[in-house]
């Protein structure tokens, strides 16, 4: 069931993840005086109301502190919490109907979000030890499929993502080393990982001095994993997937091997028009 449950969450998360790139976000957040990072830290933690800066540090675990800070602190003198909530909402709706269309009022569409919430319902007092999660299951569900859908992938989403830090903190990894520890694991170019996340050149390489020294990573200039660290990072997944499948679990896997089949075709056209690097996912 572990398996069947990491597969379906990777066939939805382009369908959650495209408010990311999608131009009609960048738009209503600009619209709130949020430009830049700004809009996207707020975005993604409104749900927790306007809280300290640090708090929102806390839960973002692998970005530089300086940047989630400085955004938070911009977004909460401009705006407020629940004005960016309903900003993202609408974004969403904007976006999946122009790249979706009439498959948005599909029986398909109606399908799949009754599937997803019933998942996502399962957990939603499974709330201690996640607080992105907490936040967003706080929130009320939308009245239409196609957003229902999208707000139960975000909620799986921050559900299985509070359960990776958990899994990154108990390895005793630092949020810069868990995306060095990414980086090693090729799926995504170091270079890429600590510019999006806003970390000095300096802090990185200290960072691969460190799991070096701790025999996580190779001596190459393109550092790898040891057999310890493959080891290690191997473990990290796999406490990951464990606390992230009981949602999954409930529906069960016929049930999930459905939702795959009825997604796919949205994630695609998501992914093709907004995230072309995700489909090899699909």
């Amino acid at each position: 069931m572990i398996e069947e449950a990491h597969r379906t969450w990777r066939f939805l998360e382009p369908y959650h993840g495209m408010i990311y790139f999608a131009p009609e976000a960048a738009a209503a957040y600009a619209e709130l005086g949020l430009t830049g990072r700004a809009g996207y830290f707020a975005s993604r933690s409104a749900a927790l109301g306007a809280v300290p800066a640090p708090v929102v540090v806390a839960t973002f675990y692998n970005f530089n502190p300086v940047l989630v800070r400085a955004s938070i602190t911009t977004a909460w003198s401009t705006t407020e919490p629940a004005a960016v909530v309903a900003a993202r909402y609408a974004a969403a709706d904007q976006a999946l109907r122009g790249i979706l269309g009439d498959a948005i009022d599909s029986p398909e569409m109606r399908r799949a979000a009754d599937l997803l919430r019933a998942a996502a319902e399962t957990v939603a007092d499974d709330v201690t030890g996640r607080p992105l999660f907490a936040a967003h299951a706080a929130l009320p569900w939308p009245a239409e499929p196609h957003l229902v859908l999208w707000h139960a992938q975000t909620l799986l989403r921050e559900y299985r993502g509070d359960a990776h830090v958990a899994a990154l903190l108990t390895a005793g990894l630092s949020g810069i080393e868990a995306l060095v520890t990414h980086a090693a694991s090729g799926a995504v170019p170091a270079e890429t990982l600590r510019t999006s996340r806003a970390w000095p050149e300096d802090d990185w390489n200290a960072a691969v001095t460190g799991l070096r020294e701790r025999d996580w990573l190779t001596a190459d200039a393109a550092p790898t994993f040891t057999p310890a660290g493959a080891a290690r990072r191997a473990e990290i997944e796999k406490a990951t997937d464990e606390n992230a499948v009981t949602p999954y679990a409930h529906i069960g896997e016929a049930a999930c091997t459905e939702l795959q089949a009825l997604v796919r075709p949205y994630s695609r056209a998501l992914a093709e028009k907004l995230m072309p690097w995700a489909l090899a996912r699909q």
